[in-house]
């Protein structure tokens, strides 16, 4: 078995590691931190876990060496320690925004502050299996990947790998997020009271998982557009861009295709009748999948590329265990099989 341990395993991105960790064939879990709740039983935090296990929250400062190391703590804080917490894992898997982006310059401009370990940002693979799945198959460290960023990503992913959309052109994306985006502690826009019945946009322009896309995919003129909707879990990106010349609707359907086949959590969905036509994150709801769809104005080139997930699972948790399979050379699903529930 392969030891564990989840460094922050008390915010929502801890108790989904730890919900997918406990039933995963290949992983003992020796350990989760908390200062908040040190002493306190897991499921006390996450009852999800009831009569799943008697884990109790340990202190940081006494983490024991494990063979993965999973960093769910809030941006910004596993870069100050990151000398230390490298000496207790051969391989260390972040969740948060720390060790994303190559560039201590690009951290610093979308981050607002410089790096505090500027030459690990080399040493961190970009984890999106979609994107980096051999790199990430051959790394001992695995960055996290912005939930925005990844339905972001993923709906252009198509576009951009088979060259069929045209970079002169302005790459606007829509994308509507839940409400557990804010994290377990939230903030006061994550209230019930001010969250329930909204559509409320919060950030047209410059948001820091924008700095994902353009690394990742080589979009400069790109831009996303936050809008909170009355959810709890799920992101809806919808890509507006410009296809080139000649461009038709087979050859989309070639594109979007090839990359589900190439990835098992990225499915098509794009039906001619039913309720469910377009991707739609309600379904996807504990769910490592990733659903894209397209349409296509064939007279002005006007593509919409959409991508829903679920944004603690595919935009955090799931993938990050997604990452670990790769690390270990296990089944890339393994532990993940989980396919959403419906209704809900």
């Amino acid at each position: 078995m392969t030891t564990v341990s989840i460094v922050g395993g008390s915010g929502y991105g801890g108790g989904e590691l730890l919900r997918l960790l406990l039933g995963h064939p290949h992983v003992e879990i020796k350990q989760a931190t908390s200062r908040t709740h040190l002493g306190e039983y897991v499921y006390q935090v996450h009852p999800n876990l009831r009569k799943r296990t008697q884990l109790k929250f340990s202190d940081p400062s006494q983490l024991e060496p494990v063979d993965v190391l999973f960093l769910a703590q809030p941006h910004g804080q596993a870069q100050h320690n990151i000398d230390q917490l490298s000496g207790l894992a051969g391989k260390i898997i972040d969740l948060s925004a720390d060790f994303r982006l190559r560039s201590a310059a690009d951290y610093e401009k979308w981050y607002g502050e410089p790096h505090a370990a500027p030459t690990w940002l080399s040493k961190f693979v970009y984890g999106l299996p979609e994107l980096r799945r051999v790199e990430i198959s051959s790394a001992n460290y695995v960055s996290g990947v912005g939930c925005n960023a990844t339905a972001s990503n993923l709906a252009l992913l198509p576009l951009v790998k088979a060259g069929l959309i045209e970079t002169s052109t302005p790459v606007i994306v829509e994308i509507k997020v839940g409400s557990s985006e804010s994290g377990a502690e939230g903030n006061s826009g994550s209230l019930h009271a001010e969250r329930a019945n909204v559509i409320r946009t919060f950030s047209a322009f410059g948001h820091r998982h924008t700095a994902e896309v353009i690394q990742e995919l080589g979009l400069t003129d790109i831009s996303l557009t936050m809008t909170a909707v009355d959810l709890v879990r799920g992101v809806l990106a919808t890509a507006h861009a410009k296809v080139k010349p000649g461009v038709a609707m087979k050859d989309l359907w070639k594109a979007y295709r090839a990359v589900a086949n190439e990835n098992p959590f990225v499915r098509v969905v794009k039906e001619q009748r039913g309720i469910y036509r377009v991707p739609e994150p309600k379904i996807l709801a504990g769910s490592n999948y990733a659903d894209i769809g397209f349409d296509l104005d064939e007279g002005t080139g006007h593509i919409v590329s959409m991508c829903a997930i679920d944004n603690l699972m595919k935009g955090a948790s799931g993938t990050a265990v997604q990452c670990m399979n790769l690390m270990l050379g296990l089944g890339e699903t393994t532990g993940l099989e989980f396919i959403g529930l419906h209704p809900i």
